[in-house]
């Protein structure tokens, strides 16, 4: 039982695409010395970047054209390709906080390419591949080796989030969460052309049969 006079207080909520549209969710009785409580649980659900972190998602894989074999001196498009080609990257994931619902979607934001050979780029873009008539194009992930050998390329992808408290407006999650693809080894070889004068039809131990 409070004693004394009480002040109602009605709470609202602004909608994050326009804050002068107001939804109102509850009222209460604020009562002299009393801190007023916000409407539900009292506790503010949020997910936080640890959270983040924590879940389940499926790495980007990484993709090469032409293959697992390339040549020196030409680009070879290097790729993300993602964990669901059909919803562009998109994970979305189910979990529960403070006792309450909460829906998480995840989304690629950043690539972090690593060719193995000392080189590396960071791309908004994952980059995709390209029709066989292109292979040896430059791309805007592409990379060309100036070596030969075997070089182990590497990609992290980088996600951010967001959640929704049962159903709620979606809110976005403060940081981010790298996640590491399986490394790719690439074979690096030398191309040469030569020209020779023999007739192979003739000789067929000739130099070049």
């Amino acid at each position: 039982m409070h004693p004394g006079k009480a002040q109602l207080i009605r709470w609202f909520r602004a909608s994050q695409s326009d804050p002068s549209t107001l939804e109102r969710l509850n009222e209460d009785c604020l009562y002299e010395g009393d801190p007023p409580q916000r409407p539900g649980s009292g506790e503010v659900v949020v997910v936080t970047e640890r959270q983040l972190r924590e879940l389940p998602i499926a790495p980007s894989v990484v993709g090469a054209q032409p293959g697992r074999h390339t040549l020196k001196g030409a680009e070879t498009n290097v790729y993300a390709e993602p964990a669901d080609a059909s919803r562009e990257g998109v994970q979305s994931f189910e979990t529960t906080v403070l006792g309450r619902k909460v829906r998480v979607r995840v989304r690629p934001v950043e690539h972090r390419f690593d060719y193995g050979d000392g080189t590396s780029l960071v791309s908004a873009a994952p980059g995709g591949p390209v029709p066989e008539a292109r292979w040896g194009e430059k791309t805007a992930t592409s990379h060309a080796y100036q070596a030969t050998g075997d070089f182990r390329v590497g990609l992290t992808t980088v996600f951010a989030g967001e959640f929704s408290v049962e159903g709620g407006p979606w809110q976005p999650i403060a940081g981010t969460a790298a996640v590491p693809s399986a490394p790719r080894t690439l074979s690096v070889w030398r191309s040469e052309a030569r020209l020779y004068a023999e007739n192979c039809l003739q000789n067929p131990h000739g130099e070049g049969c």
